[in-house]
């Protein structure tokens, strides 16, 4: 039996429904469930408590929060405390270069720098000590756990390894479970692909997309990777891993299991995938999750804007900080036996990145749903004008430009699952951009 078969069987719904029904952590071969994972309630209000505690005291040398805040630094007056948000921390880096005012130490204290992507706005550079890094390494356990990936893996990073910080905390956290790492930085997308050959690697990291034209490059090659040995990926950067088309095209591409994971540069690696892949699990031993809906009001699950606070990296501390992603957060026992909030069917889009084409409210994650489930299309973009105060949609497919037949079929299954109106025109294949970062699909006009 192969590694990736062993994966297969490790993953069966028998193991999902023995685990489901024990409450307590245990281990199954190489996976198993951190206490944090199956907590109560009250178990994790108590332990979030605790840890509020400790970054409310922290803050009291930190100029940004002390600006922000004042005296109010108490776990009682939290309900009270402000929201944090991307364009304030960019306008205080502006107003104190380079770094910005949220340091909580000295800065000869910090030992890394990195940045955000720079897809909605000016790069924010954030600086972490090695406390934080290792906060940082341990959130990435929780991640590769979930998705099975142990130290006998060989774990392939499609990734430049510039300063954005996905990059550089994948690896280190794959390190710190004793993983054999191996960098694709500085490779073309047709040499990525030999290497995976070469050496025989077990998992891959990368953006949904670039899953997909790795698995296009490939083939043009004479390269199928559904013949390597990699058994699982793991993806980032783009709601895809948890839109079941997408994954689905993934996973009969590469032939593996793939996970999706949620993190941001400001606020660290905080959700991932389990066995059930139907949403991301929230890492609440390390984040406080809040739920702000249309209207202000905040919960601890329901719909609404994703609110976050990182509770182990004291030295630049993201308090109640609006990530901008709009998700389902419900709360309940997930059948892989996990307790944590889940987000249900992951990031279901960026909060302003939503539509309104004639009352209904569109997410583009939710037409790249309908999009792949056609085998004969291979990139896509969205193109929004405003007519007559009217937002609408085209969709661009690459796809044989003569086929009206599948147009005519995209344009019905969208009107048909979404309810709108949307043109649907065609390009040649490889017209459209690929990226190893964040695909940008939306172009506004």
């Amino acid at each position: 039996m192969t590694l990736k078969d062993d994966f297969h069987r490790t993953i069966s719904m028998d193991a999902v429904a023995q685990r489901a029904s024990s409450a307590s952590p245990r281990s199954e071969g190489d996976r198993y469930l951190e206490p944090s994972e199956i907590w109560t309630d009250a178990q994790r209000i108590a332990h979030q408590r605790a840890r509020l505690g400790t970054l409310l005291a922290a803050l009291v040398t930190n100029p940004f929060y002390v600006a922000k805040y004042g005296g109010r630094r108490s776990v009682d007056d939290w309900a009270n405390l402000p929201f944090t948000s991307k364009s304030e921390l960019s306008a205080d880096q502006a107003g104190h270069q380079p770094f910005g005012s949220n340091l909580t130490y000295a800065l000869d204290r910090y030992t890394r720098l990195h940045q955000t992507s720079g897809t909605t706005g000016r790069p924010l550079r954030i600086l972490d000590t090695a406390e934080s890094w290792e906060w940082w390494q341990r959130c990435w356990e929780f991640v590769y756990r979930a998705a099975g990936v142990t130290a006998r893996d060989r774990i392939f990073f499609c990734f430049s390894f510039g300063p954005f910080v996905g990059f550089w905390s994948a690896f280190s956290g794959a390190e710190r479970i004793g993983a054999l790492c191996i960098s694709g930085g500085a490779q073309s997308t047709a040499e990525r692909a030999a290497s995976i050959i070469a050496t025989n690697a077990t998992v891959l990291v990368c953006t949904p997309t670039y899953a997909l034209r790795l698995a296009e490059t490939a083939r043009e090659q004479g390269i199928d990777l559904v013949y390597s040995s990699l058994r699982v990926s793991v993806h980032a950067g783009e709601p895809g891993a948890s839109i079941p088309t997408t994954r689905a095209r993934i996973e009969s591409a590469l032939g593996v299991c793939a996970f999706d994971h949620a993190g941001a540069t400001e606020v660290g690696a905080y959700g991932f995938s389990c066995e059930a892949r139907d949403g991301l699990h929230v890492i609440e031993r390390e984040f406080v999750a809040e739920i702000r809906d249309s209207a202000g009001n905040v919960a601890s699950e329901g719909e609404g804007e994703l609110v976050l606070t990182n509770l182990g990296r004291l030295a630049t501390p993201a308090v109640r900080y609006r990530t901008g992603d709009h998700v389902k957060a419900a709360r309940g026992r997930c059948e892989c036996g996990r307790t944590l909030l889940k987000l249900q069917g992951g990031i279901i889009g960026r909060v302003d990145d939503m539509v309104v084409v004639r009352g209904v409210n569109v997410y583009p994650s939710s037409i790249e749903a309908v999009v792949r489930r056609f085998p004969e299309v291979g990139e896509f973009r969205l193109e929004i004008t405003s007519e007559r105060g009217m937002s609408e949609i085209k969709c661009v497919v690459e796809a044989r430009a003569d086929d009206d037949a599948l147009l005519v079929a995209i344009a019905d299954a969208i009107h048909r699952d979404i309810g709108i109106r949307c043109t649907v025109t065609a390009v040649a294949p490889g017209i459209l951009p690929r990226s190893d970062m964040k695909a940008n699909r939306v172009v506004r006009r």
